[in-house]
């Protein structure tokens, strides 16, 4: 690997240290380990990219390895999604592994373990043995049955996996040491007895490997150099060695575990369990559905493969766990398409636009550039009649503040073609605009190099010919969580900030040169945003999901929230100013209103912590967020954080003991 084209980062500098003090090179052979038992998400996709990543910058071979232990939870459709989702990455394996093809090497070794007295069966329950393994500040107990005679081992061993005994009955254990420090030292269970049909072994085996068992001894069978995960696995790094141990490994190639930091992304969730829950629960159409943060879920959305890989070569390799923002992720998707993705025109909640100086039953054929980010785009045709559809919200009949757009009287050019200006609009019983009527300049066609063309106007907009034009069903995904860590608030469950508006769908009209769009393109509709074809559209019905919009919209809420917060503090200083008990009441009503509007849990929590000080207008913030914001329960406060809290009211100004004391009623 060449080190002058970059820095070195410490996954990598672990390589060159063990290169540069002895271990040949040909023996680098790196692996991804995926359990089957749920699709592949963004996290993982960051992981694909380390490891295989290794491989083609080392030369070395990587292996795909499915850590296929637990039946009752372990699937094929997984084990062909996850084969699916590291293809399209770009990624070849070398060997495609289970740790399933090592049962027997496996049990084996565990017949040795307990030939040596290093493991036995245990027969407690659970709820004993969880008892009396202790805790992080005090020693374990020993197991009654931690002395029993090797032979009586065996024999209870070969009984377990010829299947006599029901689940729960027995378990065996390494015999380690009750007294250390690091609890998973404490007799980790090596096997448990599990009578589920395996995916590929079928009925053969009714005891299965726990991961730690399984997992170094897998990497150890296969040659694995480096093996490299997320550091919720250093304390098991010990036991990792441990079990290398104790089977020898003699002259071969020694495995070795290094850890390096989990990359959470905000506004989402990777636990496979809480991706199934909204799955089974209803919250999402399916393990693939462009909302999930599934590789599937992000595939059908319309993301590359190339933005997957930028985004974890943007984000790195670590040693800390870190929050990465969403907005991350999607500056990725909107750089790549950017520079690929055609440009069309699509109209979203069409209003009928008329021409009324353009020739009836006339049409005629315009030029359009499909992507001036790249010279080879080329151009195509659209058309151009009396009739057009153009965005509802780009036509305002009386302009109130700021508008460039389309109005009575005013000018805008249609992308691509002519300049109109609006005369006239058409309204419905109701008195909701059905069309809007408009002349054109024929002498200021885009690119046509007249003085009309060049003329300046408010604004361009896009539009579809209503002669031509598609229609198409558009599903506006959004984001599936309100708040950034849906699932790091312990008094929380995570489905409460699952994201009301996550998806709209409405049908819309496209350009007709999307006839013979197929799924999975990708298209930017000009002034919206990223769009693909969703897997269930067809030829009779065109379906597009949003993959991005151009903007981030998300930034300027969270941006407008926070000065929502830095401005009700302001104003709040006004309180204790007020004599008149109306006005007093009036103010603490209308800040209660808008604090209530803000649906950023951890933003909220932010600002409670900020203000929990010795100081009345910000207690008494603190007193308005909670009995105004619904996310907020005052009864889920801690004990001693409520304990100081309810303190520092007490000594402050009566009014706000009244408001606390109606708060917690």
């Amino acid at each position: 690997m060449s080190t002058e084209a970059k820095s070195l980062n410490f996954i990598e500098q672990i390589i060159e240290d063990d290169l540069a003090t002895g271990l040949n090179r040909n023996e680098l052979r790196f692996r991804f380990p995926p359990e089957p038992n749920g699709y592949l998400h963004i996290g993982h996709a960051s992981a694909i990219n380390l490891n295989f990543g290794l491989g083609i910058d080392y030369q070395a071979p990587v292996n795909l390895r499915f850590d296929d232990t637990n039946p009752a939870k372990e699937e094929q459709e997984y084990v062909d999604a996850i084969k699916r989702d590291v293809a399209w990455l770009g990624f070849s394996w070398d060997r495609e592994c289970y740790a399933s093809d090592y049962f027997q090497q496996l049990y084996d070794w565990a017949v040795m373990l307990i030939e040596k007295g290093k493991a036995y069966v245990d027969s407690q329950t659970s709820e004993a043995m969880a008892e009396q393994k202790g805790t992080p500040t005090t020693p374990g107990v020993d197991s009654p049955y931690r002395n029993r005679a090797v032979a009586e081992n065996l024999d209870l061993f070969q009984r377990m996996k010829a299947g006599e005994f029901a689940e729960g009955t027995h378990i065996l254990r390494a015999k380690i040491d009750m007294s250390s420090p690091n609890m998973l030292m404490r007799d980790p269970i090596i096997y448990r007895i599990l009578h589920k049909h395996h995916h590929r072994t079928g009925s053969d085996w009714c005891i299965y490997p726990m991961y730690d068992w399984a997992h170094g001894q897998s990497d150890f069978l296969e040659g694995i150099s480096h093996s490299f995960c997320t550091l919720e696995f250093l304390p098991h790094r010990e036991l990792y060695d441990w079990f290398l141990d104790q089977i020898g490994t003699g002259t071969a190639i020694r495995p070795k575990q290094r850890e390096f930091a989990r990359r959470n992304l905000s506004h989402t969730v990777v636990s496979k369990r809480k991706l199934l829950q909204l799955v089974n629960e209803k919250y999402v159409n399916g393990w693939d559905d462009p909302r999930m943060s599934t590789i599937s879920g992000l595939r059908r959305r319309g993301y590359t493969p190339e933005s997957l890989r930028k985004f974890a070569e943007t984000i790195g390799i670590a040693k800390r766990d870190n929050l990465i923002n969403v907005s991350v992720l999607e500056h990725c998707i909107r750089e790549d398409l950017n520079k690929t993705a055609p440009r069309v025109m699509a109209v979203l909640d069409p209003v009928k636009l008329i021409i009324t100086n353009f020739p009836e039953g006339e049409q005629l054929s315009l030029k359009a550039e499909n992507n001036q980010e790249d010279a080879n785009a080329g151009f195509r045709t659209i058309s151009f009649s009396r009739e057009l559809y153009i965005e509802r919200d780009d036509f305002m009949e009386e302009v109130t503040g700021k508008f460039f757009r389309l109005s009575i009287g005013g000018e805008v050019r249609l992308k691509n073609a002519y300049i109109v200006k609006a005369t006239a609009v058409e309204k419905d019983e109701e008195g909701r605009i059905t069309a809007i009527h408009a002349t054109y300049d024929p002498d200021s066609l885009s690119g046509s190099g007249t003085e009309a063309s060049e003329r300046k106007v408010a604004a361009t907009i896009h539009w579809v010919d209503a002669a031509t034009a598609i229609p198409a069903e558009i599903r506006l995904y959004d984001r599936l969580f309100l708040d950034e860590a849906p699932d790091a608030h312990k008094e929380r469950n995570f489905l409460e900030f699952v994201n009301p508006e996550s998806l709209k769908t409405v049908t819309g009209l496209v350009e007709a040169g999307l006839k013979a769009a197929v799924v999975g393109n990708r298209y930017q509709f000009q002034r919206l945003g990223y769009f693909c074809v969703d897997t269930d559209s067809s030829e009779s019905k065109l379906i597009f999901n949003r993959t991005v919009a151009l903007k981030d919209s998300w930034e300027e809420k969270g941006k407008q929230d926070e000065n929502l917060i830095n401005n009700s503090l302001k104003e709040l200083n006004r309180y204790f100013k007020l004599t008149d008990e109306n006005e007093q009441t009036a103010l603490l009503a209308q800040l209660k209103s808008r604090l209530g509007q803000i649906k950023n849990f951890s933003l909220l929590q932010q600002a409670v912590k900020k203000n929990m000080n010795n100081n009345k207008v910000s207690l008494l913030f603190v007193l308005l967020l909670y009995s105004g914001n619904d996310l907020l329960r005052y009864a889920e406060m801690d004990a001693e954080t409520a304990e100081k809290f309810e303190g520092l009211v007490a000594r402050s100004d009566v009014r706000l003991q009244v408001i606390l004391e109606q708060l917690k009623a």
